[in-house]
């Protein structure tokens, strides 16, 4: 079956994360891929100077209403950075009217790391990220997103026991399949849980120090496309996570490519990871 799958999130110009990896890695995948770009940014936010923003919220219910009159539908709709509270109602708005029945929402609450909001998003953007994130059907959070998508207090190390209070509140809230992303409960590895039907599986993997720009996005797009080929939610978390590796191990000896990485150079292995 032919699948059209809708990614809602910014351009960032330069910078090889949202948009700009999630086009091509679904494209990879075999999948159409339609856009629907929250923000244009010249560059993202991360290790430069400056960047210019245009926000494209007004344009959002436009776009929409466009499809509507098409009839365009979509198999799967996966969000990524979302600049506004009033986007969010907007991405409820197209998931309700232009996802087909049977479709996949997945939602990457992208509003945090590392313990802190990024710039720009405040208490009340959380609040209704909770409500995007708990009427999806995959959520993929990092710790920090899980810990605000909870009102748990954040870790920067933590155990099983930890993971499994997330899990236990997200649940209760709503959410369905969860792929918590960055799991990490020794120096040396992280890993990926997915939390599917309720029970917990985890993939570990070695963690190279340092990390780069961009990874959380290469994880959710190249998650996505396994996924929308019909790879069960783990083994497609599997597969993410072998990928998102292989970018990084192919971008770390370049100190001059400090801002993303060479994700493009990986996809020949990526597309066989997927069969194809």
């Amino acid at each position: 079956m032919h699948k059209r799958i809708l990614t809602i999130q910014d351009i960032s110009c330069v910078g090889q994360c949202s948009l700009t990896v999630a086009l091509p890695i679904l494209s990879a995948a075999g999948l159409e891929t339609a856009i629907l770009p929250s923000a244009v940014l010249s560059n993202h936010t991360g290790g430069f100077s400056g960047w210019t923003f245009t926000d494209l919220t007004d344009d959002m219910p436009k776009i929409r209403e466009r499809w509507e009159i098409e009839k365009i539908d979509f198999s799967a709709v996966y969000t990524g950075y979302l600049g506004s509270a009033r986007q969010i109602d907007y991405v409820k708005d197209i998931v309700n009217s232009r996802l087909i029945s049977g479709g996949h929402f997945i939602a990457d609450p992208a509003m945090a790391d590392n313990g802190k909001l990024y710039a720009g998003f405040d208490a009340a953007f959380v609040e209704e990220m909770k409500k995007l994130c708990f009427s999806a059907d995959i959520i993929l959070p990092n710790i920090t997103e899980a810990a605000l998508l909870t009102d748990l207090e954040y870790k920067e190390t933590y155990d099983s026991s930890y993971t499994d209070k997330l899990t236990e509140m997200l649940l209760a809230r709503g959410a369905k399949t969860i792929v918590f992303t960055g799991i990490s409960y020794k120096p040396e590895t992280t890993g990926v849980l997915v939390v599917e039907n309720g029970k917990p599986r985890y993939y570990e993997h070695r963690k190279i120090a340092g990390g780069c720009h961009g990874t959380g996005d290469v994880y959710a797009s190249a998650f996505v496309g396994a996924l929308e080929n019909g790879i069960p939610a783990f083994d497609a978390a599997k597969i993410a996570a072998d990928y998102t590796l292989e970018c990084i191990e192919k971008t770390q000896d370049d100190k001059s490519h400090w801002y993303g990485v060479k994700f493009e150079s990986a996809l020949p292995s990526y597309i066989k990871m997927l069969g194809h």
